[in-house]
């Protein structure tokens, strides 16, 4: 049993929004043992960094962080010191050798033994490594129950805004991508019941949340059986539909070979679904998406593209891509910016290849494309993908969009004037997901609002309140004059 305490916490989370899911439940736990929220990591008696492994970068950027902090248990000889997440799974004791200072280590699938591993450190000093099994290390029952689901309790104040949180209703992945380290890091593709999802959403919707987005690493790809029913990703969207208060859903990551009809008719047919699909791309050569073992062709991806757009016709689709893979060409490259201007997604997240050590791709390929290379094609890449946005952004000039409003704008936020008292910049998104800029009262957050747009950036829709759109209880919406 672990113990109660009044100490400060700080916590730095790095990566996706499965780490930020995973920051909220391990806060969750340990607010209610007393733990006090500081941002300051100077004040804080545990130091807790939840961490990243897709790419070198975010490695390298939590053991810079946890150099700085090595003579810092002097001044406070009391301090516990955790490293949590994809990097502690993947590098296990390597942790320990790089970071002494280090008290515990705890993978993806041990998160729920955090409270009592810190506990155990300020008693003992000695220190913890808690991991779930390798891949190899046992068969599939063994090694996914060592990668427990852990969704026990919400904490607000770890949300991107008041009003919006992730519910993860698939853990793991067992796509194996040569170049990936999730089905190692977070083991085997799991999906949660529906009962469980359902239950979380509506907890979530009494703490005042409006918008939900389900994560999985590939969250198409979820199945579970439940009372002997099939339930696909389309019936779980049906069955957390008709929760009351939830104004808006999502779901990412998907994967192009699990984009099945029945999903796309249940986002055209479930009023609350947000008509907006992320749907990973990685390159638009079929060389390279074989040497990825994507699953996948150019041509499998351009039928399913038709299919969104044939049932989704207002949809915006956004895409990931990896530059400078194991032995990408220039006409490679090509061929993925060709794909761009065919598709024309909303945005892509762009990422220069990485190699990642227990990775496919790490031991079978050289990775033979220059630093230079892959910055000149990254930069190529993002600047063809601002230009379509830039257009398609344009073409909403004019036009009435409803808008969930988040809350204040990072513009608004760095100006932190306390005196304002009236309008203030305010920011929120289509039900495409696209982001929207206005001036307005701050009690607007968490409600619909109807914006004219009047300008645009690649990336920023840019307007003027309509009207506002309240919901009150079950009642239908009702439109107010601002």
């Amino acid at each position: 049993m672990t113990a109660s305490h009044n100490g400060k916490l700080f916590i730095e989370t790095v990566g996706c929004q499965m780490n930020m899911l995973d920051s909220e439940l391990v806060v969750g736990a340990l607010r209610k043992q007393g733990y006090n929220l500081t941002d300051d990591i100077r004040e804080a008696d545990t130091v807790l960094f939840n961490t990243c492994s897709v790419r070198e970068h975010a490695e390298h950027k939590i053991y810079s962080a946890l150099g700085r902090l090595k003579f810092s248990k002097q001044a406070r000889p009391n301090q516990v010191i955790g490293v949590l997440g994809c990097m502690a799974q993947k590098d296990q004791e390597l942790v320990f050798q790089r970071a002494p200072h280090v008290d515990l280590v705890v993978g993806t699938g041990q998160l729920a033994e955090v409270p009592r591993l810190i506990d155990a450190a300020r008693e003992s000093r000695e220190r913890s490594l808690a991991v779930s099994l390798d891949r190899k290390e046992g068969g599939r029952a063994a090694v996914s129950d060592s990668f427990q689901s852990y969704d026990p309790l919400r904490e607000p104040e770890m949300r991107p805004t008041p009003h919006q949180a992730f519910v993860r209703i698939v853990i793991g992945c067992d796509k194996f991508c040569t170049y990936c380290v999730v089905p190692m890091t977070r083991g085997p593709e799991q999906s949660r019941p529906p009962r469980d999802i359902r239950h979380e959403v509506q907890v979530l919707a009494d703490q005042g949340v409006k918008e939900v987005t389900l994560l999985g690493q590939t969250v198409n790809s979820y199945k579970h059986t439940q009372d002997g029913r099939l339930f696909r990703l389309s019936d779980l969207l049906e069955h957390i539909h008709d929760v009351d208060g939830i104004l808006r859903l999502k779901f990412v990551t998907n994967f192009p070979k699990d984009m099945t009809d029945d999903l796309l008719q249940a986002v055209r047919d479930l009023p609350k679904c947000a008509q907006y699909l992320h749907v990973p791309l990685q390159s638009g050569c079929n060389e390279m998406l074989k040497r990825m073992k994507r699953g996948y062709t150019v041509e499998d991806y351009r039928e399913m593209m038709s299919r969104i757009r044939t049932t989704l016709p207002n949809a915006a689709i956004s895409s990931d891509f990896i530059v400078g893979f194991c032995g990408e060409t220039e006409e490679s490259h090509q061929k993925s910016l060709d794909l761009i201007r065919e598709c024309r997604f909303k945005n892509s997240f762009i990422f220069k290849y990485s190699p990642r050590p227990g990775t496919k791709a790490f031991e079978l390929h050289a990775d033979d494309v220059p630093e230079e290379i892959k910055k000149h094609r990254n930069n190529e890449m993002l600047a063809l993908q601002n230009q379509i946005s830039a257009e398609d952004n344009a073409q909403f000039i004019g036009r009435d969009v409803e808008v969930l409003v988040e809350g204040p704008s990072r513009n608004e936020l760095k100006r932190g004037d306390p005196t304002t008292t009236g309008p203030v910049q305010l920011t929120g998104r289509t039900t495409c997901d696209r982001i929207v800029v206005f001036d307005g009262n701050p009690r607007l957050a968490g409600s619909l609002a109807q914006i004219q747009i009047d300008d645009c950036t690649p990336t920023t829709l840019l307007g003027q309140i309509v009207t506002r759109e309240v919901q009150h209880g079950s009642s239908s919406l009702l439109p107010i004059l601002v």
